[in-house]
């Protein structure tokens, strides 16, 4: 699949890599990409404050990454997020919810088990971020385009329910606006 990308949407998917290193997250999640879609400027065009979508990044990072609707599951079951997300960080931290993703274990492992994240350790995408991949791959052949390009990485992150599309649709970025002014 990576050989349909264009020069932009491969620029994307390691940005996304840089991203998670920068992080220190172990793996490549949906809002990396997000972050390295809003670097390249994949953006621009729907006139999205960059600043304001990363700070809204920080805020479900630091729910934990739970969406609205993870969030009204809960409030439906009695369970205040806001209040659990209090209590966490009053024991643990502001932010004890958004740090670094635990290290695995397995083949890769190094001599002493642990393998260190680093800029060159390789980082997996999570089954989220595959998917936006794999929706993009979809959506351009709905479309019968001939490459994935960064557009199709930004629809796709919309379309995609989540953390991610809630920020970007409190910015205004919807599926409708973004078709329109991304094309061509």
């Amino acid at each position: 699949m990576f050989e349909r990308f264009t020069a932009a949407a491969r620029s994307a998917v390691v940005g996304a890599q840089a991203q998670a290193a920068q992080a220190e997250s172990a793996v490549v999640a949906e809002e990396h990409l997000l972050l390295a879609l809003l670097e390249q400027g994949a953006l621009d065009a729907l006139e999205v404050d960059r600043a304001a979508v990363r700070a809204g990044l920080v805020e479900a990072r630091r729910r934990g990454g739970l969406s609205r609707a993870d969030e009204e599951a809960l409030a439906g079951l009695g369970i205040d997020l806001s209040e659990v997300v209090a209590r966490i960080e009053e024991t643990h931290g502001e932010g004890a919810l958004s740090g670094p993703a635990p290290r695995r274990r397995g083949r890769a492992a190094g001599l002493f088990g642990r393998r260190e994240p680093g800029p060159r350790t390789h980082r997996p995408f999570t089954a989220e971020a595959r998917q936006v991949l794999e929706k993009s791959l979809r959506i351009a052949l709905g479309r019968k385009d001939g490459e994935i390009g960064s557009r199709h990485l930004v629809l796709a992150l919309i379309a995609r329910p989540g953390p991610v599309s809630e920020v970007l649709a409190d910015h205004g970025v919807t599926y409708e606006r973004a078709e329109g002014r991304l094309a061509g």
